[in-house]
């Protein structure tokens, strides 16, 4: 099977091409318009033809591990099929039959066995028979073809190479009972197989498992009664024919090289963690590979917590610059485990261009409407494909803004004047989480405590009292030379003190929550009507500006690679 894959870049344009040692599970993570779905494209063209594409853009080169000739035989013997009468068999051929996963229909041909053994050995090449052995053991299963894989289905010959999955489920009571826990598990109902309209196989959930083979399978009365009590899965909701679809195809098309794009689509979260653990389940102690992208931090739980080995690599397309990322296994285990970052969905960074970080929900929301609104209206301030977050205060935002960074995602933190307040390791903390390099601590520390003296001299409240407005000149110059240098690294204080401080013209007033309903109200919403706020110069529009020209620049600080 697939061994390594090597791309055409690297984690950025200065760095060599990421080689990647393929794993049971390898999850292609990303934001919108990546290159995931066209790296499956591009994996699914090179396992089923000799070789790779000239206008393939992502994958330079995949490595494929030998089979041995005992693999190879003991494939053989599996899938090895008695001539029907009359039927020749050429002298060294095998005659062999296999449902087909890709197109669910039966294949049957003769492979010249010395061959197929002798082309396995060098499987990088994959010549004549062994591309076709190998393209038998690919399935790709995309939006277009996951809801069709359940409909009635002919039944066929039960004693030749199955015709479809349908008929090789009801033929292997194995794998039927093997769906059939799975299907349980994550519905409450039996998956069961439905004969009954003569020469056809319907799916059913049923309420009780079947008492016997015969009722499950038979034609009399009592399987009847069984499946007619029974809903067909054609009367269910689309997530049960995806979740279902996926799962009898995986396992009764029996791929040894499965690649899905976006396996989620029409599941909720508790579901698609489901199907990703259960798929992950289902290659354990085998060869086989999964290969899937996914906007799904559930489904990425769920393969996580399958146990099994696995790569994560974040692919981006950012300023026309593709990168490609192998993601820290253990760093994502941090983000799932710490009960902060679970709870504020911060696992979801992995699927955005860039984070926002915030103190508070109210400076969340504030930010992200006005993110919004530039969008609308097609500013070029607006950030794309951007992911807001809100901590739980603005210590807590660095344990969001590090972790997110660690992983080669542009996140930054927003946070109010008072940060200047804190010393030691409370102010060191926004300095490490930014990844500001250690020698500049000491200065910056001393720019802020003497900052901080000169906000103590005018007797006033920094954060409600006009931030550095109520500086003298110099020492407000110092104050933004400060700010500015921690803008750098993604570090972003508001200059007018906080939150409240934004759009005064609109006169809003309260605190928090209560401040951001009045402003929401004052700022209007519907666009069509007089009062709605249109995105204008300075104030908080260019504040959000400043952020994506940190986001954007390729130089940026404070990525550690």
């Amino acid at each position: 099977m697939i061994d390594q894959i090597t791309f055409k870049f690297g984690s950025s344009i200065s760095e060599p091409r990421l080689q990647v040692d393929l794993t049971p599970v390898t999850i292609f993570v990303g934001p919108n318009n990546s290159g995931k779905s066209r790296c499956l494209v591009e994996l699914e063209s090179y396992c089923r033809q000799t070789h790779g594409q000239e206008n393939d853009c992502i994958i330079n080169r995949l490595e494929f591990t030998p089979f041995s000739q005992d693999e190879i035989e003991a494939e053989l013997l599996k899938l090895e099929q008695l001539p029907n009468t009359g039927e020749l068999i050429n002298l060294g051929h095998v005659l062999i039959g296999k449902l087909n996963p890709q197109n669910n229909q039966a294949f049957r041909t003769q492979v010249h066995k010395e061959n197929l053994i002798k082309e396995a050995q060098d499987p990088n090449k994959r010549l004549g028979y062994y591309a076709t052995f190998l393209g038998l053991y690919t399935l790709r299963l995309d939006g277009t073809n996951r809801l069709g894989l359940l409909g009635e289905q002919d039944a066929g010959d039960l004693q030749a190479t199955p015709k479809n999955h349908l008929s090789q489920l009801f033929i292997d009571n194995e794998i039927r009972e093997e769906v059939r826990k799975i299907v349980f598990e994550a519905f409450s109902k039996y998956f069961v197989i439905d004969p009954t309209h003569m020469g056809k196989l319907r799916v059913r959930l049923s309420e009780r498992p079947p008492k016997s083979e015969i009722e499950e399978k038979g034609w009399g009365t009592e399987s009847i009664v069984f499946h007619k009590s029974a809903v067909d899965i054609k009367d269910l909701s689309d997530g049960v024919k995806a979740f279902t679809g996926i799962i009898t195809t995986i396992l009764a098309g029996d791929p040894k090289i499965i690649i899905l794009d976006e396996p989620e689509a029409f599941l909720h979260p508790a579901l698609a963690a489901k199907l990703g653990n259960a798929i992950s389940r289902s290659l354990r102690n085998t060869k086989k590979r999964l290969l899937v992208s996914t906007h799904s931090s559930s489904f990425l739980m769920g393969c996580i917590q399958a146990g099994i080995p696995l790569n994560i690599i974040r692919l981006t397309y950012d300023q026309a610059t593709p990168t490609a990322r192998l993601l820290d296994r253990e760093k994502i285990l941090h983000l799932m485990r710490q009960p902060l970052l679970r709870s504020t969905g911060v696992l979801s960074g992995l699927f955005y261009g860039s984070v926002v970080v915030t103190e508070s929900d109210a400076d969340r929301a504030f930010y992200q409407e006005i993110n919004e609104r530039l969008l609308a209206q097609g500013d070029p301030r607006g950030i794309g494909s951007c992911l807001f977050l809100n901590a739980q205060n603005k210590q807590t935002v660095w344990d969001i803004v590090k972790p997110l960074r660690e992983l080669g995602i542009p996140a930054i933190g927003v946070v109010d004047i008072d940060v200047i307040k804190d010393a030691g390791q409370v102010w060191t903390k926004p300095l490490e989480g930014a990844f500001i390099p250690a020698l500049s601590h000491n200065s910056l520390h001393i720019q802020r405590q003497a900052l901080l003296a000169e906000f103590q001299k005018t007797k006033k409240d920094m954060k409600r009292d006009g931030g550095v407005s109520i500086l003298g000149r110099s020492e407000k110059e110092a104050a933004l030379n400060l700010f500015s240098h921690l803008m750098e690294y993604g570090v972003f204080v508001v200059n007018g003190g906080e939150l409240e401080s934004w759009l005064k013209h609109l006169g809003a007033s309260g605190h928090g929550p209560s401040w951001l309903i009045d402003i929401f109200e004052r700022m209007g919403e519907n666009p069509e009507e007089q009062n709605y706020l249109l995105p204008s110069n300075g104030d908080v529009w260019d504040f959000i500006g400043l952020i994506k020209s940190w986001i954007e620049n390729p130089h940026r600080k404070g990525i550690p690679l």
